[in-house]
């Protein structure tokens, strides 16, 4: 009985390492994952997106992979369906300020 004692004391150190890890790295990745996957699902022709490359633009037309991007007037640019980061709403949501008020403020 005591070897097992023993063994116990000595593995319960990597036992508590697995399980901060899980919590502090697997878990939230898990759910950061599963946010993108639905935003990617949910897109729709006419959503106001940005890109991961900081493209701001309206879906104008959507394939399996890619996305068509309209960033200006006449000015369509063709995308990967993954590199749409968020949605442009998501920006006033965040800091309570649209995009060209943050320019603005940022100049000043």
């Amino acid at each position: 009985m005591g070897s097992l004692e023993q063994m116990f004391s000595m593995s319960w150190p990597i036992l508590l390492m697995i399980v901060i890890f899980y919590f502090i790295l697997y878990r939230p990745q898990k759910k950061q994952q599963k946010k993108r996957a639905s935003l990617l699902d949910t897109l729709k022709k006419g959503d106001r997106v940005v890109t991961i490359g900081g493209v701001y633009g309206k879906i104008v037309a959507m394939a399996q992979d890619t996305v068509t991007l309209q960033i200006a007037e006449k000015i369509e640019v063709k995308f990967a369906r993954s590199a749409i980061s968020r949605h442009q709403n998501q920006d006033n949501d965040e800091s309570g300020a649209a995009p060209e008020q943050l320019n603005e403020s940022s100049a000043n």
